[in-house]
């Protein structure tokens, strides 16, 4: 029995037929979701109500193609790192199932379309918050922040606040009032909120890949206080959108609830022994969290205007 060389192996695989599956994987599918949920809940608030169907097209295929396109170019980057941990050894690109050169491509025709449909049909502001955020995600996050510092999740936090921010100048027609220094505010510290967890539960293969993340860097006890404030801070700046933008009382019990079971969540990781347990439940509450506040926005704008 002859054994064939990995690298021989990996060759075959990278020049033969792609799938479709490892195409949507490169793009990361649910987080793309995830930010046009976000762009949505910005659009309806930016508007103060519902958008135009052609404002909200290419509203959201623009921001969809901009942020596969930083999920395609952030794989590119992270290849070497990815191989090292157990949540993302198996990716395509790992695995040599696509080639890196044309996932590049691809990742780079992506954003440009997106930015390209945002600065024809929407406004130049929504472009300039894609473009930033495609940039600080695909290049300032990706080959510098997260292999150097300890906080790259709260400095590319400022990525992830850019999708509602595209849907909010896209709603108010490039206007910035309180409500979208808000909004931004409130995606901005939700990242750590969402994020910490996550790192403490893979702090190990973080740390064996070489990854500065903080709780690799400052320990456990240091990451449940910081996303203890973090939550706070969240709590508020959602709160404060109900002054501002937001005057529905489905949404101030909204806002107020789900910010106060995501602070006593936190709170309770002070006092739990099962760290990794806390933080699975942290990292899925997280994502409810996110999902019902947006959620809100849409259906307190609606009530507002008689929907």
């Amino acid at each position: 029995m002859t054994v064939q060389p990995v690298t021989a192996s990996r060759a075959v695989t990278a020049s033969s037929p792609k799938s479709l599956k490892d195409w949507l994987t490169l793009t990361k599918p649910g987080i793309t979701l995830a930010n046009l949920l976000a762009a949505s809940a910005g659009l309806w608030l930016g508007g103060e109500g519902p958008p135009h169907w052609t404002t909200a097209f290419w509203t959201l295929l623009g921001t969809a193609l901009v942020v596969a396109s930083g999920a395609a170019l952030n794989n590119v980057v992270d290849v070497d790192i990815d191989g090292k941990m157990t949540r993302t050894r198996h990716r395509p690109l790992v695995n040599g199932r696509l080639h890196r050169q044309r996932a590049l491509i691809v990742g780079l025709l992506l954003g440009v379309a997106g930015l390209v449909m945002l600065m024809v049909f929407i406004h130049w502001t929504a472009f300039c918050c894609a473009a930033v955020g495609l940039g600080m995600y695909a290049g300032l996050y990706s080959l510098w922040l997260k292999r150097k510092t300890a906080w790259s999740t709260v400095i590319g936090g400022v990525a992830g606040a850019m999708p509602p921010m595209v849907g909010y100048f896209a709603g108010s027609g490039g206007r910035l009032e309180w409500a979208g220094v808000l909004l931004f505010l409130t995606f901005l510290s939700w990242q750590p909120s969402h994020f910490y967890p996550l790192a403490l539960k893979r702090a190990d293969e973080y740390r064996a890949a070489g990854i500065p993340m903080w709780p690799v860097v400052h320990g456990v006890p240091s990451t449940k206080r910081q996303t203890i404030g973090f939550c706070m801070l969240l709590a508020g700046f959602s709160v404060g959108l109900y002054q501002n933008g937001l005057h529905s009382a489905l949404y101030l019990f909204a806002a107020g609830s789900l910010g106060i079971g995501f602070l006593a969540l936190a709170i309770q990781g002070v006092f739990t022994r099962n760290d990794v347990r806390w933080a699975h439940r942290m990292f899925t509450y997280s994502l409810l969290y996110m999902l019902a506040l947006c959620a809100a926005m849409v259906a307190s704008a609606s009530t507002l205007h008689g929907i």
